[in-house]
């Protein structure tokens, strides 16, 4: 599977453009293309409409059906008509037949084609009408259809300016200025383009972060919602990474600039959206042959409805044209063109937002049937570090709490990472005195003039301290880690430590396994610990003592099953793993937007957002489904019914009927488009 790789940090002049360069060069224009495009259709519609206002008065049939042909006709009133309807013909069907130039040219006939070739059959028919053929004037007819196109495509690109909308979003997430610390301790505000690395700013309360940074000084609360979809504002201290774009809380932070310009996590997040949007997908490649046939269809169509009318029925040459202009106006592929970008606009926008990042549009489609998903174990399932599963109590007279708490105020002064775990989950420290390490064993102290040890089964070996008890021994075999506390030379209590399972795990794999999705885990810790955390959290099936190395041949193993199979680990020593799978998901990449070798990037560290990944793949493929049907179903209605297949009925569709139709249709598809959400 080949995987596109998004440059992380070249440091060089030119890449580091500032961060308003990128967003002019690569979205701006993109921006006002589309508001010039909805200005246009806008313009064209409003004088195109004013103009069709005397046409109507000035058409025969019309004035006959409303018998005023006395009051408002007058000698020269057809070339009056005939010109009226010139300048909507080549003002107002200007974008039409340009667009058509420009399909014939790229050997793509699609809805510009008809609708050029409508407007132009109905145009110069009835130019000849005016100066000497003998028939029936279609000038009317002709204006009100370019009304109606002219306002289905002002509606249209409306809406798709909303669904791509986000990245402009995006890009004004960021500040304009920056506090800049100087040399002599000043500030002074700088555009953020003056920014690089080991730039010291200062972000005040309820200012946006700049830049990607560390905080050097200072503590607050913020909120990266807008780019992570962490609801929750997280808590920022020296050492800790910040995003720019982000909002700073009640607190004041001193930040040294670490990423500015396309190194920074916003930049490459719009690079990855706009990306991700203008990728074809194999549902767009559907819809896009699939429209190439339409056109071909209405174009056949229309000649043949001409040749039956004509030939077959005995109709006149007026009233068979209506039928075929009508006939390939609502045919129209235009819904059918939009069924799918839309969606993927749409998608992409809510992903990003939601800090789920898609790097490969069709490993993302291909995500709506995954079978089997396995996760790596520790930073996924796990949180990757030490801490306090189980506190045994081997006495009546203290608590669980109490045990605890006398171990913590020993390991208060050590340095070992058991240590630290255990003085981190007690809830309360006591002063120690007379603390002393025990070199391998433990340490010890005096707490409340109680003298207070925690050691390790070894020291209890060495001293032939024997202890049974089943809880103590369940936990071994679970593969944790066990530490005895005594107080004054007797047993009070043990204290299991291991790799603490995320909170959030149980309720992904639950989730998971409801959708019908097999959970599995790969680890390189021993069989123990491994299925201590598959049953706690209740995957189907776990392979342990698995190396680096070994982890792509796993999933191999699992694929030759005839499953498809994602795999979720942190992007670095899973990169194999990831590529070898059907879609490779890195999760808890934080900052580190481009990891290597993954389709699918997750800014945090929750296996939630595993499952909206998913749910969002099938709610998108569903939407294109949907709006694929519809563009589909109501052209296999519309075909017979513009033909005139009701005509003995006395129903009957005129071109500017069928052109409401087929803008209807655009405008469902689009709105339909609009309705994906994320339920996360």
């Amino acid at each position: 599977m080949l995987k596109k790789q998004l440059s992380t940090g070249e440091n060089s002049d030119k890449n580091n453009n500032s961060f308003e360069e990128k967003v002019d060069h690569d979205h701006k224009k993109r921006h006002n293309h589309h508001e010039h495009m909805v200005a246009d259709f806008k313009k064209r519609f409003w004088i195109s409409l004013i103009l069709t206002i005397p046409v109507l008065f000035l058409s025969p049939m019309l004035q006959k059906l409303f018998g005023i042909s006395k009051i408002v006709s007058f000698p020269g009133d057809l070339y009056v008509l005939f010109g009226l309807s010139t300048i909507i013909y080549f003002y107002g069907g200007y974008p039409f037949l340009k667009g058509f130039v420009k399909e014939i040219k790229s050997k793509m006939p699609g809805m510009m084609t008809l609708i050029a070739i409508a407007i132009s059959t109905a145009y110069i028919y009835s130019s000849t009408v005016v100066f000497g053929l003998k028939g029936v004037i279609f000038f009317w007819e002709l204006a009100t259809l370019i009304d109606i196109m002219l306002l289905g495509h002002w509606v249209e690109m409306r809406a798709i300016m909303g669904a791509s909308r986000a990245l402009e979003e995006l890009a004004k997430l960021m500040p304009s200025n920056a506090h800049k610390v100087m040399q002599d301790g000043t500030l002074k505000d700088v555009p953020l383009q003056e920014l690089k690395p080991g730039d010291v700013v200062v972000v005040k309360p309820g200012e946006k972060i700049p830049a990607d940074g560390i905080v050097i000084e200072g503590e607050s609360f913020v909120n990266e919602s807008m780019l992570t979809g962490e609801s929750n504002p997280i808590s920022k201290k020296q050492n800790d990474l910040v995003i720019g774009g982000s909002i700073n809380g009640d607190g004041s932070l001193k930040v040294e600039v670490k990423k500015t310009g396309k190194d920074s996590y916003l930049s490459q997040v719009i690079e990855l959206v706009k990306e991700a949007q203008e990728s074809k997908s194999k549902t767009q490649d559907l819809a896009n042959r699939a429209a190439v046939w339409l056109t071909l269809l209405a174009l056949s169509g229309g000649a043949i409805t001409f040749l039956v009318w004509t030939l077959l029925m005995g109709k006149s040459f007026a009233f068979a044209l209506e039928r075929t202009v009508t006939v390939m106006v609502i045919t129209c592929p235009h819904a059918l063109g939009l069924a799918v970008p839309l969606v993927v606009a749409v998608s992409t926008a809510i992903s990003a937002k939601n800090g789920l990042l898609i790097r490969d549009r069709r490993a993302f489609e291909k995500a709506k049937d995954i079978q089997a998903i396995v996760f790596d174990k520790t930073g996924t399932l796990t949180e990757g570090k030490f801490g306090v599963t189980d506190v045994v109590k081997l006495s009546d007279d203290l608590t669980e709490d109490e045990i605890l708490n006398y171990a913590a105020s020993v390991e208060l002064h050590s340095e070992h990472p058991i240590a630290k775990s255990i003085t981190e989950a007690a809830k309360e420290r006591m002063k120690v005195e007379e603390f002393k390490a025990i070199p391998g064993k433990g340490a010890e102290g005096k707490v409340n003039g109680k003298h207070v040890m925690v050691v390790s089964p070894g020291y209890l070996k060495e001293n032939n301290i024997k202890i049974k008890n089943e809880k103590i021994q369940k936990l071994l075999s679970e593969g944790k880690t066990v530490v005895y506390v005594l107080i004054d030379s007797e047993i009070k209590g043990a204290i299991a430590l291991a790799d603490i399972i995320r909170e959030e795990s149980k309720e992904a794999i639950s989730k998971l396994k409801s959708m019908g999705i097999k959970c599995m885990m790969l680890t390189g810790d021993n069989e123990q610990v491994a299925k201590w955390v598959a049953d706690e959290i209740g995957l189907d099936e776990y392979f342990a003592e698995v190396l680096p190395h070994e982890k792509a041949q796993k999933i191999k193993e699992i694929q030759s099953r005839n499953l498809i199979v994602a795999m979720t680990g942190d992007g670095v020593n899973d990169a194999p793993a990831l590529v070898q799978a059907d879609v490779g998901i890195a999760i808890g990449a934080g900052t580190d937007v481009a990891v290597e070798s993954a389709d699918i990037v997750l800014v945090r560290n929750d296996p939630r957002d595993v499952v909206a990944i998913i749910e969002l793949a099938k709610n998108t493929y569903k939407k294109m489904v949907e709006n694929l049907l519809w563009a589909t179903g109501y052209n296999a209605f519309a075909i017979p019914l513009a033909a005139g297949v009701l005509y003995s009925w006395g129903i009957l569709l005129s071109p500017a009927i069928g052109a409401v139709f087929m803008s209807l249709s655009t405008v469902i598809v689009a709105i339909n488009a609009k309705l994906l959400k994320l339920k996360h």
